[in-house]
């Protein structure tokens, strides 16, 4: 086991370096000055003095090495949109609410997935399954950044049952999550669905059922445990993702999170705020995969992890 965890280790050190150094390339070869449209009121000599107190006048091998060393050290660099603050200053004030969003999103996209998917399973073909996948469908099809602002305006406005913006309270935390949460919760339903029915047609779900036990049994104690596995597989990628896609209800909804900072960013070509941003999420990315893995083991006691790191 522990091998394993220090090779994974290693394969997460391994990515992020390839994932900053791409970033830091892609940075560097957009269209565009650092400094917007403000470098167009500038003098000449103005211009160097920002670009050698940003560091933006050495050679771009130079600038590689120094970013890196500041990455490795914590410090993603200072933003050229607030060049009072540093971007890790910046993701620590946003990304509370970024992270409180998402959290409420994937415990509704949990909670209702689940049970739509296990729903249709045990009607397969019938009205409920009929209904549940319909549902399915439905929220694949609506992105958030459609479905935001209907429900921001019917039930907002219109209806006046819940607020139809800002983040003031419990109440306000509804809307968007719905809104973020509807994609993953198809996503989580059709899985748990297929994940369902293999193991309802599986040899010991049959003996089970020829001993005479009670469906809710069956369910419960034999089927439930080995159908999530596919569904916990996927808990780490689909929770960064409601995350990351924060960025844009959070536009809609008037969350004070990382979204209005990464839009703006990129209008105003801030480099060091888009690359700070894009490398954050990323570490978030690889180890919440790294914590699946492991999660996955734990949760089905029929996987071993050999001497060698391999499942």
């Amino acid at each position: 086991m522990l091998r394993y965890i220090l090779r994974r280790l290693i394969y997460m050190v391994i990515t992020l370096w390839v994932i900053v150094s791409f970033t830091f390339v892609l940075m560097k070869n957009l269209p565009g000055d650092p400094f917007g449209e403000e470098s167009l009121k500038l003098t000449v000599e103005q211009k160097q003095l920002l670009y050698a107190q940003y560091g933006l006048d050495k050679p771009v091998w130079e600038q590689y090495l120094k970013y890196m060393n500041n990455v490795i050290h914590g410090d993603l660099g200072v933003s050229y949109s607030f060049p009072t603050r540093k971007v890790t200053d910046i993701i620590a004030q946003g990304f509370p609410a970024s992270l409180e969003l998402g959290l409420w999103a994937l415990v509704i996209a949990i909670i209702v997935g689940l049970i739509l998917g296990i729903i249709a399973s045990l009607n397969h073909n019938k009205g409920w399954d009929i209904a549940a996948m319909f549902t399915a469908i439905a929220g694949i099809s609506i992105p958030s950044f459609v479905l935001g602002p209907l429900l921001s305006y019917y039930v907002g406005v219109k209806l006046g049952w819940l607020p139809a913006g800002m983040w003031t309270g419990a109440s306000s935390r509804v809307l968007p999550s719905i809104a973020l949460s509807l994609g993953t919760i198809a996503i989580l339903a059709r899985l748990m669905r297929t994940s369902m029915l293999d193991v309802l047609n599986l040899d010991y779900i049959k003996t089970a059922k020829s001993k005479g036990l009670s469906q809710r049994t069956i369910v419960v104690r034999h089927t439930l445990r080995n159908a999530i596995l596919p569904v916990v597989t996927v808990l780490g990628p689909v929770f960064v993702n409601l995350i990351t896609g924060t960025l844009v209800v959070e536009q809609i909804f008037v969350v004070p999170g990382l979204g209005k900072h990464f839009v703006q960013s990129i209008y105003s070509n801030d480099y060091t705020m888009i690359t700070g941003l894009t490398i954050f999420y990323s570490f978030l990315l690889v180890v919440v995969l790294f914590l699946t893995d492991i999660l996955y083991g734990l949760v089905d006691p029929r996987i071993r992890l050999a001497k060698g790191g391999s499942k």
